[in-house]
């Protein structure tokens, strides 16, 4: 099983859109107007994976609680590229808000919490 894709709810599509092709490097691979002409969504390639950037007027707001819901989006990234995305986010206006050894945080220009992380996958922090 794997991911299909991922959606962010925009008030600015294009502009998120614009920080995620900067930031990450990640390609569109197409645009969606509305019939008037205004963008409905952006897609953007995630490695075979889409994220889907959704103007926030064509999706119902999820109202919800203290720590429910997506909190997180971490990009893979190798160790020697840290302080090379923290740099390129903090000229984005995107500096970090919190680093533990194997992560850095930031906040993309809607406010959502991502991060660059090269924490090995299936480690454990405290073995049983």
């Amino acid at each position: 099983m794997r991911i299909h894709h991922l959606a962010l709810g925009s008030p600015d599509p294009e502009r998120l859109a614009i920080f995620y092709r900067q930031a990450f490097g990640l390609k569109e691979l197409a645009t969606h107007r509305h019939s008037g002409g205004a963008i409905r969504s952006i897609w953007l390639d995630l490695d075979g994976i889409v994220l889907m950037i959704e103007s926030s007027e064509t999706i119902r707001p999820y109202v919800h609680g203290p720590d429910s819901g997506w909190f997180l989006t971490a990009f893979a990234i190798r160790p020697e590229e840290r302080e090379v995305f923290e740099q390129r986010l903090a000229a984005l206006d995107c500096p970090v808000e919190g680093r533990t050894d194997w992560t850095s945080y930031f906040r993309d220009p809607d406010g959502n919490r991502i991060a660059v992380s090269y924490y090995p996958v299936g480690a454990r922090r405290n073995p049983a």
